[in-house]
C-alpha cells in the first residue's frame, strides 16, 4: 500500500512539473506548446523517475543508464496506452464527456507503469 502511495504522489509531482513548466515556457518564452509539451514531459519524467528510484521502489542494482532508459521507455509506453484508451473512447463513444475518458485512460496507464516499472525497470536485474 506505502509503494502504491508514493507511487500516486510521485505522478502527482510529476502533473505538476509538467503542467507548470508548459505553463511557464508557453507564457515566457518564444516556444510553442508543441515543443514546450516535449520538454515539459521530459521534465516530469526525471521528477518522477527520481522519486520512485528514491522512495517508492529503490534504486535498480542497474547502471543509471541503463535504469533510465529503462524507466523512459515504460514512461512512453504509458503515454501511448493512456492516449490510445482516450481517443477509443471518445471514437466510440461520442456522448462520453472528455474528462471521463481522461481519468479512464489516465487510470489504466497508471495500472501499467506501475506494474511496468515494479517489473521491468526497478526489479534487481538476474546475474
Amino acid at each position: 500500500m506505502k509503494r502504491l502511495l508514493t507511487f500516486g504522489i510521485a505522478g502527482t509531482s510529476g502533473f505538476i512539473t509538467d503542467a507548470g513548466l508548459l505553463h511557464l515556457m508557453i507564457t515566457y518564452t518564444g516556444i510553442g506548446p508543441y515543443i514546450a509539451r516535449v520538454l515539459s514531459i521530459a521534465a516530469a519524467m526525471l521528477v518522477t523517475w527520481q522519486i520512485n528510484r528514491t522512495f517508492t521502489f529503490g534504486k535498480s542494482g542497474r547502471s543509471v543508464t541503463d535504469e533510465g532508459v529503462r524507466y523512459g521507455f515504460i514512461g512512453l509506453l504509458g503515454a501511448l496506452l493512456n492516449y490510445i484508451i482516450y481517443a477509443t473512447l471518445i471514437f466510440t463513444m461520442p456522448v462520453l464527456q472528455p474528462v471521463v475518458a481522461v481519468i479512464a485512460a489516465s487510470l489504466g496507464a497508471m495500472l501499467f507503469s506501475y506494474f511496468g516499472y515494479s517489473r521491468f525497470v526497478f526489479r534487481e536485474p538476474k546475474e
